[in-house]
């Protein structure tokens, strides 16, 4: 229901006060338009422009207290028929306030005497001849109002979804890096494991570099997304987890354009893709092998390619990846959606391994931007 204005605070007032102007000018225009036809007859056309403006402005000041009794109508806004029929019946009376409520504002213009807009004289008037042209208004301001009303629920519906949307989008992002990271941490340990016995130093070194990989990821938090300048400090010290176990059969190239450094990727993305190229691609090659890191922007598209010259991707190969490689794969197209972005997995020319991410470098999505 509208309140009184001063029962509303400053900030409502303004807010309902910045709405009289252009309802004005709505309806002054209005009355301008359907006094323009009038104009070829012999009256003066200035009494026929306030005898027009009298009209319309009339229904102006009827339009709050029509949005009132909408808004009381105890049925509800689905059942059209039933509202319509109970809006012809209240148009009735309203038609008639509105003969009454013209005469008041001619006669203020000079348009009617006074004695002309007393007693029966505007009730006679509108029965005559405006009745149901009145009562056509009156229904199309509801309509109006209601096609507001129905365009207002659906566009707080459609906010609605996209919120329940995104939350649901960040929820999953959330799950996906709560077993990402598990995943690396219960293999970097592991790979501790297997030095602490007979090459202590060395697992000490890996313990350290760990360290600060944990410190790395907790800086990161809960960010979705990085710099890739960022991903490559956090795969360095994987990295040199790496080195320590494999010593020289390890060899990594990273060739990475300094432009591409600042482009936001999802967090933990590189070290997935070289663990799956040390793990499955080098770790059964007797002499270890090469991983080469490169990533450069094509057309708005960062493309990043992960290649080792391991054993290959074998027979009966398919494009089904592991956990961690499964997992990047996943978070890509929940953070990117239907643009182009993409994880491919195949053979490398020369032999080994191939992976190739495709990310935009923008995105509508504000997943972990700073």
């Amino acid at each position: 229901m509208l309140r009184p204005i001063h029962n509303l605070n400053p900030r409502e007032k303004n807010a309902r006060l910045r709405l009289v102007l252009p309802s004005l000018l709505a309806w002054t225009a209005v009355g301008i338009v359907f006094a323009m036809p009038r104009f070829i007859s012999a009256a003066a056309w200035w009494s026929i422009l306030r005898d027009s403006l009298a009209q319309w402005w009339a229904w102006g000041l009827l339009v709050p207290a029509i949005i009132a009794m909408d808004r009381r109508l105890p049925i509800a806004v689905t059942s059209l028929g039933r509202r319509l029929a109970v809006h012809v019946v209240i148009g009735i009376p309203v038609t008639f306030v509105h003969s009454y409520l013209t005469a008041a504002l001619q006669v203020l213009m000079g348009v009617k005497a006074w004695q002309d807009a007393a007693g029966l004289g505007p009730l006679q008037e509108a029965l005559k001849g405006e009745f149901l042209w009145s009562l056509l208004v009156y229904l199309l301001v509801v309509g109006g109002w209601q096609a507001m009303q129905y365009s207002q629920q659906y566009l707080a519906s459609q906010l609605r979804l996209e919120r329940l949307e995104r939350n649901f989008s960040e929820a999953r992002l959330n799950a996906l890096r709560m077993q990402l990271d598990p995943h690396f941490l219960f293999n970097a340990l592991n790979t501790i494991s297997s030095l602490i016995t007979h090459q202590p130093r060395h697992a000490r070194d890996m313990i350290e570099q760990l360290g600060d990989l944990l410190r790395l990821s907790l800086e990161s938090g809960r960010r979705q997304q990085v710099r890739l300048g960022e991903e490559l400090e956090f795969l360095g010290h994987y990295l040199a987890i790496q080195k320590t176990r494999f010593g020289d059969s390890l060899h990594v190239i990273i060739d990475v354009t300094a432009a591409t450094r600042e482009v936001m990727v999802p967090s933990l993305i590189l070290q997935p893709l070289v663990e799956n190229a040390v793990r499955h691609g080098l770790s059964p090659r007797p002499g270890g092998g090469t991983v080469w890191v490169r990533a450069t922007i094509d057309r708005a598209v960062l493309c990043i390619t992960v290649e080792d010259n391991g054993v290959g991707l074998g027979e009966g190969w398919n494009d089904r990846a592991g956990l961690g490689l499964g997992i990047t794969r996943e978070r890509i197209a929940v953070l990117h959606g239907a643009q182009n972005a993409d994880l491919q997995i195949g053979p490398r020319e020369g032999g080994g391994t191939c992976v190739r991410v495709s990310i935009p470098t923008s995105t509508a999505d504000g997943y972990g931007h700073e």
